[in-house]
Formats: structure tokens, sequence, C-alpha cells
């Protein structure tokens, strides 16, 4: 797994993958890497309610200057971004192809990414949230070209390698007794 000097350290929080997945799916370069370049991020699965996860995340991520794009059938505008029912229905490219869906709905979603490869739209990422794993869907991906983040939190990983995690909510891995300052 790649390592950036003076950053925190890789956390595995209690991952399914192996180490050897994780080297393959989770590299700290690659994720840097998509945090630095990407600039729109399609977010299939990002529900309208303010108390789910993808919306959370939705928001941290405007919030930090990306252009975050709702990808759900059942929403016409989330966040003040018009919402597209797939990610084929996009008219413009994207970086990074966000999945807040069920492992069973990654195969589909990874062949609309495929798809819009090979017709020149872009050549985005898929990433896979946290606790979302579709090894055989990932393979694919990569096969095909894409870089391919699985079971790991963009926001989290935004919030450890940008200085914010703490402040966004989230576990540091900072045990301590102590009351923090205000």
């Amino acid at each position: 797994m790649g390592s950036r000097p003076g950053l925190s350290c890789s956390v595995t929080l209690n991952t399914s993958l192996t180490p050897e997945q994780r080297a393959r799916f989770q590299d700290v370069d690659q994720i840097n890497h998509l945090l630095d370049s990407a600039k729109t991020v399609a977010m299939v699965g990002l529900s309208s309610d303010r108390q789910k996860a993808s919306f959370f995340v939705a928001g941290y991520l405007r919030d930090e200057g990306y252009r975050v794009v709702p990808v759900n059938p059942k929403a016409d505008t989330i966040l003040g971004e018009k919402a597209y029912p797939d990610v084929t229905s996009i008219p413009f490219p994207v970086d990074v192809v966000d999945i807040f869906r069920p492992p069973q709905d990654v195969d589909e979603i990874v062949n609309q990414v495929i798809a819009r490869k090979e017709k020149g739209i872009d050549s985005p990422a898929i990433w896979m949230q946290l606790r979302i794993i579709n090894l055989p869907a990932a393979e694919r991906a990569r096969a095909a070209g894409l870089t391919v983040i699985v079971d790991k939190c963009v926001k989290m990983e935004h919030g450890r390698y940008r200085g914010g995690l703490h402040f966004a909510g989230m576990n540091t891995e900072i045990i301590s007794a102590r009351k923090r300052k205000r």
C-alpha cells in the first residue's frame, strides 16, 4: 500500500478485505490522487433524506469544493443539483462515481461507468463506500482501466488526509480522557 510521509496511518476500520485486496483497492496514493484531482463526483444512491449518510457525505464534499451530482431515480434535485436516474443519463464528464448502493447493485453501475469510458465521455474512478464490497465488479472496472476504491468512505478519507477528520465528526483513532478545550 502506498504511503505519504507525515500523514496519518492507514486505518483498516475492520474491513473484510484481505491485505492483498486492501493493497489493490485501498491504495493511499490512489486515494490522495483522486482527492486532489477530482472536481465532480457523481453520487449514486444520494438520498434527499438529511439523516442518511449519503446526504451528509454529499454536503461535506460540496462544502469542500467538489461538485456533487445526485444519481437517484426518485428525486428531481438534491442539494440544489439536478438529480439523474442513472450514471448513463449524466450529460457531462464526471471524475468519480461514488456508490452508496448495496453490493448487488454495483454490477449495473460499473457497466454504466465502463460504457461511458468506452464512449469517451469520461474516464472516472469508481469509489464503493464503506461496507460496499463487490470484488468481481471492482476487478472488471480495473480491467477496463478505471481506478477503483472499495470499502472506504470518501468523506472520512478526505478528512483524514486533508486535516478535518475530527472536525467532521469521525473517529480519529486517538483515545484520550481529556476534555477538549473549546
